[in-house]
């Protein structure tokens, strides 16, 4: 069998993941889409709660609507916002469904090669299909040839951890059972008695924090949430861009997130400590967590810790693949100047496809999330460009390939993390540095202007795969 018939695996049946296969089938070329998860957009359901900072308009793909057409899907209102559980019910089910057996559940890829071809091997590697090795939940193993490879499967089974350093903090995983890497559903019952009238410690800087600050605060405020209190801690210090885009960012629900996490915290439900890298996490007598910082401070102690900063790529299962990738992002080389938080200003992300995503080993491609390995802003329409352009590379189509016409909205904040993250500057409203404050503990305090309650605005990221 010629490498071309051979199918082309998807790894992840996420919003990414799906979407390429959709484009894939319009280019007439089969895909095998892999999920580990029992059902479709697995990841996405385990955020079901939290509601995206996109409208449906942003995060149905156009091939993946074509497909969906014929089977009587009715595309949501596109000025509204999903939750992840309507994104995962109402549009990617759906569309594993029209895929149909196409979509593989329950089976996890352990690992990618060329076959018959290790890593080092430099004879004839490109004219060798691809080898995807497989275990299903029964452990049963096997392998699939491939002509191409799409990794979609995301980075939200690998969250960075508390420790300032990149690494766990020391003491970090003894105090798990007190630890979460996710924005709790302080919907549910069992969860919302685990944080009401303690006091949490989030960590943090992103919308994953603004969202649990939010709603941190909004419990405090809810019959049996009394005493509850939050400790927002974060690595550098406050800035006008600490909240984020506010009202000069371009989809105006990520802005307003930020403005709603700062008026939440207006009636003092939540202290700040800047300028803090965790290094240690130890048990005081009664149980609770104390944090100690690199810098020698020791915080009072906690009941509970919320470690939001960040995820990062699972590379481990493609090894034996020749992978470019960037020494600080882990995102392929040509791509990671354009997302580079260090370097990178004011939101924009300059459009590419499968030039920016290709490797030294041909024919596979990491998309979505996973393409921006640690840099954060993804959002799902630029996951969604990604994969059109390489099923069209995929399927020779090079112009359209290269016809990346993508126009991202921007942030409104300027400057990479990398400034704010300098001891001797600190951002401000205008973009310009001053001397940075010491490290203090401050009361957060929201314009009075500001009065959108927490629940009605979406309090979420447009996640990837």
């Amino acid at each position: 069998m010629s490498t071309q018939q051979l199918p082309v695996v998807v790894v992840g049946a996420g919003p990414v993941g799906l979407a390429a296969a959709a484009h894939l089938v319009e280019r007439g070329i089969e895909p095998v889409v892999l999920e580990a998860g029992s059902r479709a957009g697995a990841a996405v359901r385990e955020w079901s709660h939290v509601r995206l900072f996109s409208t449906w308009g942003e995060v149905v793909d156009p091939a993946a609507e074509k497909l969906l057409a014929p089977t009587g899907w009715t595309r949501p209102d596109p000025a509204t916002y999903p939750s992840g559980g309507d994104w995962a019910e109402r549009y990617l089910q759906p569309l594993a469904d029209a895929l149909g057996g196409r979509v593989r559940t329950g089976v996890t890829v352990t690992g990618v090669s060329r076959a018959g071809r290790d890593r080092i091997v430099d004879a004839d590697r490109d004219q060798q299909p691809f080898v995807v090795h497989v275990e299903d939940a029964g452990g049963h193993e096997e392998r699939i040839l491939a002509r191409a490879v799409i990794d979609a499967t995301g980075t939200w089974t690998t969250p960075s951890p508390a420790g300032g350093s990149g690494l766990p903090a020391l003491g970090e995983k003894a105090a798990a059972g007190r630890i979460t890497y996710r924005v709790p559903d302080l919907k549910n019952p069992a969860v919302r008695t685990r944080y009401a009238g303690r006091r949490t410690a989030v960590i943090g800087s992103g919308a994953s924090a603004f969202t649990a600050l939010a709603s941190l605060a909004e419990l405090a405020e809810s019959e049996g949430g009394a005493g509850t209190h939050a400790v927002w801690i974060l690595r550098r210090g406050i800035s006008g861009s600490t909240f984020g885009g506010g009202t000069a960012d371009q989809l105006p629900a990520r802005g307003a997130l930020g403005l709603a996490a700062k008026a939440a915290v207006d009636k003092g439900h939540a202290d700040a400590v800047t300028g803090f890298r965790t290094e240690v996490i130890e048990r005081a007598a009664d149980g609770r967590l104390v944090l100690m910082g690199e810098d020698g401070r020791r915080l009072d102690p906690v009941d509970e810790v919320i470690v939001l900063t960040g995820f990062r790529p699972d590379l481990s299962f493609l090894d034996e693949l020749r992978l470019g990738l960037d020494e600080r992002l882990q995102a392929p080389v040509e791509l990671a100047p354009l997302i580079d938080p260090n370097q990178h200003s004011c939101g924009t992300v300059y459009p590419h496809g499968h030039r920016e995503l290709s490797h030294p080993e041909r024919g596979v491609y990491l998309v979505g999330m996973k393409s921006y390995g640690r840099a954060p802003t993804f959002l799902a329409m630029t996951g969604y460009e990604q994969v059109r352009s390489v099923a069209a590379a995929i399927a020779g189509d090079l112009d359209s390939a290269d016809r990346v016409e993508l126009t991202l909205p921007e942030t409104g904040v300027c400057g990479g993390s990398g400034l704010f993250d300098a001891p001797e500057t600190q951002q401000t409203d205008g973009g310009g540095c001053c001397a940075a404050p010491e490290p203090q503990l401050v009361q957060l305090v929201a314009p009075t202007a500001v009065g959108t309650e927490a629940d009605e605005v979406p309090a979420g990221g447009c996640c990837g795969s």
